[in-house]
């Protein structure tokens, strides 16, 4: 016997007569997670056309874009306006310094001004001033708190609802649940000009769910198709050659998939080689801007988040359900130093893009059912960091990690716009009022995608695991 055929043999018999318990749990196991999307959930019902998992409420929203401010922007310097902070400025914070990941001091003052903006007079820093034309269009939530004052939990949390353990992304979780309107693109995009946020791409893995609703990484650094999607063309071969090529393979990988009792994991990879194929065409189009008119283009502007942003715009617009977008590589908005200088110069590069964003989606009526999110994996202190030798070169104008308290935002999708829900103490240092965890975020979320947070589930290991874990609540005052 050949030695590969030996070892087959042998995985074979190992996994038919395992025996016992084990045995018995896989075939539970397979038969309640068939392949990829026929699971059923607790208290839903897999559901054949637009979506995996029958919706358990009537939703307005049914795709999301997610602006993701990697690196923890500034509520105080944003959209949490404190006027307190000219009042204590230098001075000691009027309740004892919270402790954050290094070192704080005295108070220190936003260095940027502030305007009321819309019908509601929400106050808004210079650096949004574009966003700020849409204020009657959001809810900003002021009252957000997380679990610890470090970027790589803080990322995983936002992302999976868990901050230590190899989770699946909400990313994932709403194309599990709603699946997918367009077969030739993926249904989860990430774009993220430059390179990887911290904790690269377990901020989109799909975990233990199937392979196909993991999402697909974007450098939108670059500008052509052909660098923005590698191997997207096909050029050693026509495309008829392709396809008898491809649908060759298909048959001796279904023979190979079969013998192997349909392991989920070489079928999401079978999965994946179709998609490809089938993105050569609709992905060409859909990631290139260059059909768009001047006047749209301009309205988003220069640079590369505006690039990506409008790609997001063409994205739902073409069906895929989940795109995020990262302000670029890295922390961005990490500005432990030289916030003043550090903040206007990110915030310059987004500003613009994402108040045409808001604008494209509404004029073109994709707003009502977009869910649009914006905010970062937690804000930063209103008081001082302290300068360390070799860190921030003795300098006293920057903000710690801040856990306890910051802002975010949503925009269309059912939520009630030109509102503000929860709040901050008096210098925005921690949630005071009606305090938001990022799990009670996730679960209002799924709610305004349709679905109830503890019954969206997926059996792993014996357990029903599901965004939020075990915790979270729905806000009812950022639904509409």
């Amino acid at each position: 016997m050949k030695p590969n055929a030996l070892s087959f043999s042998r995985r074979q018999a190992l996994l038919r007569t395992g025996a016992g318990i084990g045995g018995l749990a896989l075939s539970d196991l397979l038969s309640r997670h068939s392949l990829a999307g026929s699971n059923t959930t607790a208290g839903s019902q897999a559901v054949a056309g637009s979506g995996e998992v029958a919706v358990h409420f009537p939703a307005k929203a049914k795709r999301v874009i997610h602006l993701f401010m990697n690196g923890g922007p500034s509520q105080v310097d944003t959209f949490d306006y404190k006027p307190a902070l000219e009042d204590f400025d230098g001075k000691t914070a009027p309740m004892e310094n919270l402790k954050t990941e290094r070192p704080t001091g005295n108070v220190m003052r936003s260095p940027f001004k502030f305007e009321p903006y819309g019908q509601s007079g929400k106050m808004v820093s210079e650096l949004f001033s574009q966003t700020a034309k849409h204020v009657d269009d959001i809810c900003f939530i002021h009252s957000m708190h997380a679990d610890v004052p470090n970027h790589e939990p803080s990322l995983l949390l936002m992302n999976t609802g868990e901050a230590r353990l190899i989770r699946p992304a909400m990313g994932s979780w709403v194309t599990y649940g709603l699946g997918s309107e367009n077969e030739n693109l993926p249904s989860f995009i990430a774009m993220c000009p430059g390179g990887y946020p911290i904790k690269e791409s377990q901020n989109w893995q799909n975990g233990f769910l199937p392979g196909k609703y993991q999402g697909t990484y974007i450098d939108s650094s670059y500008a052509t198709v052909d660098r923005l999607i590698e191997n997207i063309r096909g050029r050693s071969v026509t495309p008829n050659d392709q396809r008898d090529q491809l649908d060759l393979l298909m048959k001796w990988n279904q023979q190979h998939l079969e013998v192997r009792n349909h392991d989920p994991r070489l079928e999401s990879r079978i999965e994946s080689f179709e998609l490809a194929y089938r993105m050569q065409s609709e992905a060409s189009e859909a990631f290139d801007v260059s059909d768009e008119t001047q006047e749209t283009l301009d309205l988003y502007g220069p640079g590369d988040f505006a690039r990506q942003t409008l790609i997001a715009r063409r994205l739902v617009q073409r069906g895929v359900r989940f795109v995020q977008l990262y302000t670029g590589a890295g922390q961005p908005w990490d500005s432990h130093d030289d916030l003043p200088t550090a903040h206007r110069r990110v915030a310059k590069t987004v500003d613009q893009a994402i108040s045409a964003l808001l604008t494209d989606l509404k004029r073109t009526g994709l707003l009502d059912e977009t869910l649009v999110i914006w905010g970062g994996e937690f804000g930063r202190t209103p008081v001082v960091e302290m300068p360390r030798e070799g860190v921030n070169q003795g300098k006293m104008n920057g903000r710690d990690h801040n856990h306890y308290g910051f802002t975010m935002w949503m925009a269309g999708g059912g939520v009630a716009a030109g509102t503000s829900v929860g709040a901050s103490d008096e210098i925005g240092f921690k949630a005071v009022e009606n305090r938001i965890h990022v799990h009670d975020l996730h679960a209002t979320i799924l709610r305004l995608l349709g679905y109830d947070h503890k019954r969206l589930t997926y059996r792993y290991a014996g357990r029903d695991f599901r965004l939020t874990d075990v915790h979270g609540r729905v806000i009812d005052e950022i639904m509409a």
